[in-house]
């Protein structure tokens, strides 16, 4: 079996520290790495639809919600910032797949929602990323994959659990 880049840096820090507890390295490293190439791989049919994956994630929550939602919301629901989602806002507005509509109590407070290309393209979109994504899981078989889900879904709870509330 070849071996990942990960167990040549745990190797390596044995021989200059031995005893040291590389444990969570094995994991968190790993998680990093595959987080790396992933982000790299996956990306690659959004820029053919010239977006970005933040990009993505935000039609793919106006799309998934249903409902108009307000910048806040958007950044709660994608974990990014105000600042980062007003600025991907704005290109998404640019390019006519969201609509901006003001409160009629608040005119500071906007509602946001999917234009009909938005929504053409983010349902044409995700069918293409998922059969995609799913390409570069194939080696791993459904068994396996499945209970790596589950193992990640642990791991997340767990996370939000202790790390939740640094959140912006």
């Amino acid at each position: 079996m070849t071996e990942d880049v990960v167990a040549r840096v745990l190797r390596q820090w044995q021989q200059v520290h031995p005893g040291l507890d590389t444990a969570p390295m094995a994991v968190i490293g790993r998680l990093n790495r595959c987080a790396a190439l992933l982000q790299q791989a996956t990306d690659a049919p959004l820029v053919r639809e010239g977006l970005t994956r933040a990009e993505f994630d935000i039609l793919g929550t106006l799309r998934r919600t249903g409902r108009e939602l307000s910048p806040g919301q958007i950044a709660r629901e994608t974990f990014a910032s105000g600042a980062a989602v007003t600025k991907r806002l704005r290109v998404l507005e640019a390019r006519g797949l969201v609509a901006r509509r003001a409160d009629e109590r608040d005119r500071r407070v906007a509602h946001l929602s999917l234009t009909e290309a938005g929504t053409a393209l983010i349902d044409r979109l995700v069918p293409r990323q998922l059969d995609y994504e799913s390409t570069l899981l194939d080696g791993l078989g459904d068994d396996h994959r499945d209970r790596l889900a589950d193992t990640l879904a642990d791991l997340l709870v767990l996370l939000e659990g202790r790390l939740g509330g640094l959140q912006p």
